[in-house]
């Protein structure tokens, strides 16, 4: 028997705060992979790191949020806690493979195709993963053409964002870089979901013991929601995440910077002025003017 699925139980309040936290996640890693790239050393992996967590977690709390608004009308559905959470860590872990990559290989063409197809495929196999923890009396059966889509759109969407994390700077074309992501990630997450069919088996036995949908909102909002607040904080007290400056901004032109300390400007030699015109050349240039 095929059951009905719901996907907007509660109308556009879980599609909207899902897409407002993929968002959230998303300008949050591209400033601090932005970031990365101005400074060497262990400064460099800690930016990358704090990025790569920022947009997993986002990605994640998108997901989550907008599956409880997701309903089988017939049967009632839990999550298993394991592998909820395992589909976090596969999600931070891969989008960090490719914000890595990205951060120190920089934006060569085959840094980007393949961090942005190993985020991409790290944002599908949170999604699925996350789909696979859910309990209830049935079975999913998904579309193959579509899913395939919905992985089509995240790999490119993850290959934008890293485009523009080390490509784009200021804070306004960052921010509608990450509106266009958060648009991006919400559209793959309800183009899989568009490829799900639900097939329940009445005679079934009860499935294990779950975590309820509305029990996983708690940790959802403060485990990640916490770590979103404080990256968020961290970016903001950093003047040059948010101003975007480039690096070696007042740097003088043609010359590079001495190593290991600030850049500082030259000063530049003038011509010494010309002596006074004497008595004499003022009288004959005078004479030859008539």
């Amino acid at each position: 028997m095929q059951g009905t699925v719901d996907g907007f139980t509660y109308g556009l309040v879980t599609p909207v705060t899902a897409f407002l936290m993929a968002c959230l996640g998303a300008a949050l890693g591209l400033r601090c992979t932005t970031r990365s790239l101005r400074t060497r050393g262990a400064s460099r992996a800690g930016w990358l790191a704090l990025g790569a967590t920022s947009i997993g977690s986002g990605i994640w709390t998108m997901h989550f949020i907008a599956m409880l608004g997701f309903t089988v009308r017939e049967a009632p559905v839990s999550y298993d806690r394991p592998l909820t959470y395992a589909s976090l860590a596969v999600g931070v872990g891969m989008v960090g493979i490719g914000i890595f990559l990205v951060g120190y290989r920089g934006a060569t063409r085959m840094a980007l195709v393949t961090g942005g197809t190993i985020t991409g495929l790290g944002v599908a196999s949170m999604h699925y993963l996350g789909m696979a923890g859910m309990n209830f009396e049935g079975a999913f059966e998904y579309d193959t053409l579509t899913v395939s889509l919905s992985v089509v759109i995240a790999v490119v969407a993850a290959t934008a964002s890293l485009w523009a994390a080390v490509s784009i700077h200021g804070f306004l074309p960052s921010l509608g870089a990450s509106v266009v992501m958060g648009v991006a990630v919400s559209g793959m997450h309800y183009t899989g979901m568009a490829a799900l069919q639900v097939h329940l088996h009445p005679d079934a036995a009860p499935s294990g013991p779950g975590e309820a949908p509305t029990s996983l909102l708690l940790p959802m909002m403060i485990g990640p929601g916490v770590f979103l607040l404080l990256a968020a904080v961290v970016v903001m007290i950093d003047p040059l995440v948010v101003t975007g400056t480039p690096e070696g901004a007042g740097r003088v032109p043609g010359r590079a910077p001495a190593r290991g300390g600030p850049v500082t400007s030259i000063p530049v030699q003038r011509r010494p002025v010309p002596p006074h015109e004497s008595t004499s050349r003022k009288a004959y240039r005078q004479s030859r003017s008539r």
